[in-house]
């Protein structure tokens, strides 16, 4: 059964914020927030991959809360590079928490917004994360928990492997390389997808 989407928003430390929310068929075993590419190359939170990633976690059984960044749509303020960002996503797990009464994310993103959210993992300990093309060449990325599923395209030009690669090596993550892909997934939207669900059961 596919999740119900709404809308909706919240107040957030740059203004109001607006989120789209995937709930699940059922009662929800947690919350999964996910985030969008760059503010200011189109990334939106209605991204084909970011709406990929909600509605895997919504049939997986989580509240997925998709969040405009500052700037973006109907959410206040502007682009912040990437420190105002973080605050915007924590305040929109604040809401979650007092909503649906989860103790610990799962943090998912894509790209800029995969970055985002390991530097939200050193302040928010999450439940496990889902990155997918994290932008490590643009964007600094701290360490993140070592059942962190990190997924990436093979012929990504936005984020070559390689980057990505020499992030991963010395945490000793194992990197998911979608044969053939490039950053957008063009055309393999459910194959990411599946491994999401896949590795996540």
């Amino acid at each position: 059964m596919r999740a119900a989407t709404r809308r909706a928003q919240i107040v957030g430390p740059a203004g109001r914020i607006e989120l789209a929310i995937d709930l699940p068929a059922a009662a929800p075993r947690g919350v999964a927030l996910v985030a969008h590419p760059h503010p200011l190359h189109g990334g939106t939170l209605d991204n084909k991959v970011v709406q990929t990633l909600a509605r895997a976690f919504a049939a997986l059984g989580y509240v997925a809360l998709r969040p405009n960044f500052r700037g973006v749509g109907a959410s206040g303020g502007r682009y912040d590079e990437g420190q105002g960002e973080v605050d915007d996503l924590n305040a929109v797990w604040d809401h979650a928490r007092r909503e649906y009464g989860a103790a610990r994310p799962v943090l998912a993103g894509f790209s800029f917004g995969a970055a985002m959210q390991a530097r939200l993992a050193a302040r928010v300990p999450p439940e496990r994360m889902a990155l997918v093309g994290i932008a490590v060449n643009h964007f600094d990325a701290p360490a993140v928990p070592a059942n962190t599923l990190l997924i990436h395209g093979e012929r990504d030009q936005t984020v070559p492997l390689e980057a990505v690669l020499d992030w991963a090596r010395p945490l000793e993550l194992p990197v998911i390389v979608v044969p053939g892909s490039d950053h957008f997934f063009h055309g393999r939207l459910p194959l990411l997808r599946g491994i999401v669900e896949y590795n996540w059961r």
